[in-house]
């Protein structure tokens, strides 16, 4: 990790600084005078914190399609896929208002004839497809392979996805921003010490992003740091292998970064 940009000056650059408030999603205004900021060094240090959790939930699209003569053939042959699809989908758990349809097409079927001896090629209508689709959201991320296997064999002939998430962040920003601020104080008091001042006092805030991460554990407790990882099993004799998941969720990214002012005290 680069370290972060820091800025020691006078306190008279504050003011233009802060100019630039639409940058900030939350500010602190300066307690102290013009006069007395004007006459104290401050000091500015960005602080990056991002925590990476396991997903929570996953999303993907899926879709049937059917070819007939006439449309409304086409559309008959996919209307009951569909149905038989989403009875899969409602018996695996999904709740209704996490399926939401994507959209539905009906469109010609054309078969392309090559040309004869000294002719042209000519497309030839044979029929038309109609196909549908639709977004769902599980949150039963250990059987996503199992709910895979359940839709194509309910007749899904398309899947796109999965896309994972975190369900609800407002925890771990919480304690982003309380490992954030942790680690500001601590780095301006330190430049405030090289610099023969013993303390420092917070006068703005400024929030966005971040890139900096620690794997943690969100549970119903609160959020900690994740144990040291198990060593990982012996590998699997050649006869033991296969049948596994073929999903890994890996972790996501949930991050803040703070731009800290502190004034330098006696």
């Amino acid at each position: 990790m680069g370290l972060p940009y820091r800025y020691i000056g006078a306190a008279i650059a504050l003011s233009a600084s802060m100019i630039h408030a639409d940058k900030a999603l939350a500010q602190l205004a300066p307690s102290a005078s013009i006069g007395e900021m004007a006459n104290t060094p401050l000091v500015r240090v960005n602080i990056a914190e991002s925590l990476r959790t396991p997903p929570d939930e996953a999303s993907m699209t899926v879709g049937t399609q059917a070819k007939a003569a006439t449309a409304t053939q086409a559309v008959a042959a996919n209307k009951v896929k569909m149905e038989k699809l989403l009875a899969t989908i409602r018996a695996s758990g999904i709740r209704e208002r996490d399926i939401q349809t994507q959209g539905i097409q009906l469109q010609p079927d054309y078969r392309w004839d090559p040309p004869s001896l000294g002719g042209q090629g000519r497309q030839t209508l044979i029929g038309y497809i109609a196909s549908n689709s639709v977004q769902i959201k599980t949150r039963n991320i250990d059987k996503l392979t199992s709910l895979l296997d359940a839709l194509t064999a309910a007749g899904a002939d398309s899947v796109y996805g999965p896309s994972f998430g975190i369900s609800d962040t407002a925890p771990l920003k919480r304690e982003a921003r309380v490992r954030a601020m942790k680690r500001g104080e601590t780095e301006a008091t330190e430049y405030a010490r090289n610099n023969g001042y013993s303390s420092v006092r917070l006068l703005s805030v400024e929030e966005g992003t971040s890139y900096r991460g620690t794997d943690v554990l969100l549970s119903a407790s609160g959020v900690s740091n994740l144990p040291p990882p198990p060593p990982p099993p012996p590998p699997a004799a050649v006869g033991e292998r296969g049948g596994g998941d073929i999903v890994a969720p890996g972790q996501l990214e949930t991050a803040v970064s703070l731009n800290l002012l502190y004034r330098m005290e006696r």
